[in-house]
This record gives structure tokens, C-alpha cells and sequence, in this order.
């Protein structure tokens, strides 16, 4: 399995960078996963429910299981965050993982960057950014090192998150990536 970040200020899209090019690399035969690291608290959970009241009365972890998925909630219970790669190892198998969020982990990552947010790109003091997906040209100051993208050619994205990576082929083909769901 293989990581690429996503990284841009707040507000610049990289939540919308990261569900575009999920329906084509699917459609490639590439199982995809998404890690989010939030800043602040974040409950799934709603109060009231069942799995709410188990987790308030002091279970270490609510299991909610249906027909169509399944989550686990998991309480720290004061135990120390865990790392990019601890979470990445709870993912079901899986050929690709999007991260949002980890920015200070050592891997590769695309920049989002939206000129008229008035907000600095972040390559020049993040030496793992390997391209900026932008709306605007690219800056002459850009290290050859660093791909520009159009953020609105979601192709391109796509063939830049997996080619270097030799993913790019069609379901079915040898060393096609795990089946989807």
C-alpha cells in the first residue's frame, strides 16, 4: 500500500482534491483508502445512540456493525495519539492511501494552492511536496523536483497520485491492485 499526502491551508480544496480522483482510480482497478487527521476532538458518534451511551459508560471500543459497513470506535483512554503508520496499519488491504493532515511524516504529498486565498505556497519550507495542483500558472521560482498541475484536470491528477508508482493500468491486468468494493 502506498501513501500520498494532501496538504493546502484551509479552505484551498483539498478535501475536493482528494474526492476526485477517487472514481478514476477505482475505475483503474485501484482500491483507494482515505486518512484524515483532525486538529480537535472528533465524535462520530451521536449522544442519545446506543454506542454512545456503551462509550460514555467506559467501553474501550464500540464496534457498529450494519449491512452496508462497519466502524470502530476506539477511546484512547489517555494513551498517546497514533502515528501515520499505526493508523495506516488498521486499513483493510488496499493499493492506495490519500492523507490528509500528518504534515510533518516523510511522505511524498501534493500541494493545494489557491493564489486568490492570499495564502503562501507551502513547497519552499516542505521539502516532500512533489507537485502543487493549482488554478493559477505555475511560478517561475518552481524546482524542477515539483510537478504543477491544473487543479481542475482531475485526469492528470490521478495519473500523477499512481504513475510513479506504476499503478496505471486496467482492472484485471497482472498486478492489478485489490478488488474494490
Amino acid at each position: 500500500m502506498k501513501l500520498i499526502g494532501i496538504a493546502g491551508h484551509s479552505g484551498s480544496g483539498k478535501t475536493t482534491l482528494i474526492e476526485k480522483p477517487i472514481a478514476l482510480l477505482n475505475g483503474q482497478g485501484l482500491r483507494v483508502s482515505v486518512l484524515k487527521h483532525a486538529h480537535h476532538d472528533v465524535d462520530v458518534d451521536r449522544p442519545g445512540k446506543d454506542s454512545y451511551r456503551h462509550r460514555q459508560a467506559g467501553a474501550a471500543e464500540v464496534l457498529l456493525a450494519a449491512g452496508a459497513r462497519w466502524a470502530l470506535l476506539h477511546e484512547l483512554c489517555g494513551e498517546r495519539e497514533p502515528t501515520l503508520a499505526e493508523c495506516a496499519s488498521r486499513f483493510s488491504r488496499c493499493g492506495l492511501i490519500l492523507v490528509e493532515g500528518f504534515e510533518q511524516e516523510a511522505i511524498p504529498r501534493i500541494e493545494v494552492h489557491r493564489p486568490l486565498l492570499g495564502r503562501p505556497l507551502l513547497w519552499p519550507d516542505d521539502a516532500h511536496v512533489a507537485a502543487v495542483a493549482s488554478d493559477a500558472p505555475p511560478v517561475a521560482e518552481l524546482p524542477a523536483r515539483i510537478a504543477w498541475l491544473d487543479l481542475d484536470d482531475v485526469p492528470a491528477i490521478a495519473r500523477f497520485i499512481v504513475d510513479p508508482w506504476g499503478f496505471w493500468q486496467s482492472a484485471g491486468e497482472e498486478g492489478a491492485s485489490d478488488a474494490l468494493c
